[in-house]
């Protein structure tokens, strides 16, 4: 009688042989002595064949039907469903017992399909595989005994294909479609769906079934293009980029299965650059078209508008990027100083010009309201002689033509402001910012080009009144003495917001014309007397 002994069976038995399958197995043949007649392993190849078709001795053809892969059996075939009376001439003699020690490797049939299994699926799922379209995703192939015969994770690198238009075997074509980024799969593909009967000449023999365990990192279609998702919108916007602009914006840039590649918040500096010009690729240019200061959205590009097939660094070739930015101001080279005058008192005639002694306050911030400095804070004005070059051009601008008592916002562009350099540690470079200012005290300033006016008429002994111990000499000494008493008096006004010293010793030096330390009748000359010797020598 045929007599089978189950010696393994494993935990997990998905299927059994059943009659009509295909199975590949190995074996070792023997006589009930234990001389062996015959073994695949030694030829170094399975055994191949389908079940129940009369390709088999009898005995086999019966005890194959409910083996699962993995399973290990011990046969005894009796000669009536083995080889009988007549044998195998040289091999096997007549009326042989046979005992066969049988693996159980593959099985499938020639209706199966591709089976596919997901073990894991993310919440969201916006996109699948479609054909067409082409894939990153990491894979483990293994036989269908589990042997493993390839693994992208051990090369380190995805496997990177379009679906559906021949570039793979036909089972992982089909597997693929519908897949989710971020989805695990187990794909399980016959055969004739994959290396057929001559296998692939390497590591894949013929007949053999397929497994996959897939995990999908990455899809795109060569006609896709970038995708935005706006995320935070300020309620106020009263400019949106255009190309030519100039941005500063903070970014994480991902992978397409979140894996991060590079962040500018790591680096504690927003990025600064051009768009719609070529500076930045081809996707974020047309990403960071339309923004407001303050918007945060996603912006999602194909490779093709990306690093393209080649990749960058960290960033794999063929790679979806994903960045979620958010902009933290723009510009543009041609702006100018932006002025908004938020109070102005009744009485508002007195205006500021160039050369006013300003007292004023501030608050200053950058254009997505981080606060910079405020004079408030230290509890003293700020105090400047206006277009003189002690702030910033955009302020001289920004304080022209105000009334004391006036309230203003004034938005000065980098190029007005600090530059691409910004001020260490407390300005950032390209910044654009934003001053809250309020005029306390105004003094008028003197014409431009003089540091010392009369206030009445100009006495006609001049040089003699400065020259005290009547040398024909004034020293610098003499001179400094005699303007410090003519503004105490009020005959003379001194240009406000200056040093005296630096004022006096610089009107001193414009007298001293030959550079001796001393100023003669012959030097001295009055501003309006210089300017009339100037117009008669032209």
């Amino acid at each position: 009688e045929l007599r089978v002994e189950r010696r393994f069976v494993p935990e997990s038995c998905p299927r059994a042989v059943r009659p009509g399958d295909f199975v590949r197995y190995h074996y070792l043949g023997a006589f009930p002595d234990g001389t062996r007649f015959d073994s695949s392993y030694d030829r170094g190849s399975t055994f191949n064949v389908f079940v129940g078709k009369g390709q088999l001795i009898a005995g086999m053809d019966k005890a194959l039907v409910g083996m699962c892969v993995n399973e290990r059996r011990f046969i005894k075939i009796p000669p009536k469903l083995a080889y009988g009376s007549e044998g195998v001439a040289g091999v096997i003699p007549p009326n042989a017992v046979l005992h066969f020690d049988v693996l159980l490797i593959d099985l499938w049939n020639s209706e199966d399909e591709v089976q596919v299994q997901t073990y894991f699926k993310p919440e969201k799922c916006p996109r699948t595989v479609q054909v067409s379209d082409f894939v990153r995703y990491h894979y483990n192939g293994t036989f269908l005994d589990g042997t493993l015969f390839d693994s992208s994770h051990n090369r380190m690198r995805t496997y990177d294909t379009y679906v559906g238009i021949g570039w793979l075997i036909p089972g992982m074509d089909q597997g693929l479609l519908g897949m989710c980024v971020g989805e695990k799969r187990i794909i399980t593909i016959p055969p004739f769906l994959a290396y057929g009967e001559e296998g692939d000449g390497k590591e894949i023999p013929g007949q053999a079934s397929l497994v996959f365990d897939v995990v999908l990192l990455d899809l795109h279609n060569p006609k896709d293009g970038i995708t935005i998702e706006n995320q935070q919108v300020p309620e106020s916007c009263e400019r949106r980029s255009q190309a030519g602009d100039f941005l500063r914006y903070h970014y994480n840039g991902t992978l397409l299965d979140g894996t991060l590649f590079d962040s500018s918040y790591s680096r504690n500096r927003t990025y600064d650059t051009y768009v719609g010009q070529g500076y930045v690729i081809a996707g974020m240019d047309e990403g960071l078209l339309g923004v407001c200061t303050g918007e945060k959205r996603r912006i999602i590009i194909p490779p093709h508008l990306g690093y393209g097939e080649e990749g960058r660094g960290k960033i794999p070739g063929s790679a979806v990027l994903v960045f979620d930015i958010h902009v933290v101001d723009f510009h543009n080279p041609s702006d100018s100083v932006s002025i908004t005058v938020n109070y102005k008192p009744p009485n508002c005639t007195v205006l500021s010009k160039k050369g006013d002694y300003l007292k004023y306050h501030y608050n200053a911030s950058l254009l997505d309201g981080t606060l910079l400095d405020s004079t408030h804070s230290l509890g003293k004005t700020y105090n400047i002689v206006l277009g003189s070059g002690q702030v910033v051009v955009g302020m001289d601008m920004g304080l022209q033509d105000m009334c004391v008592g006036e309230r203003r916002t004034v938005v000065i562009p980098p190029h007005l402001g600090y530059g691409e350099d910004g001020v260490e540690g407390e300005v950032p470079g390209s910044a654009v910012l934003v001053f809250d200012i309020e005029l306390l005290e105004l003094v008028s300033g003197l014409p431009e080009g003089y540091m010392f006016v009369w206030n009445g008429e100009v006495s006609p002994n001049l040089f003699e009144e400065i020259d005290q111990n009547h040398d024909g000499e004034v020293l610098l000494e003499e001179f400094s003495d005699y303007i410090q008493a003519q503004v105490a008096s009020g005959k003379g006004k001194l240009a406000p917001g200056f040093d005296f010293e630096k004022i006096v010793k610089n009107m001193f030096t414009n007298q001293d014309r030959d550079g001796n330390g001393k100023v003669t009748a012959e030097e001295f000359k009055l501003k309006d007397q210089e300017a009339k010797e100037e117009h008669d020598e032209l």
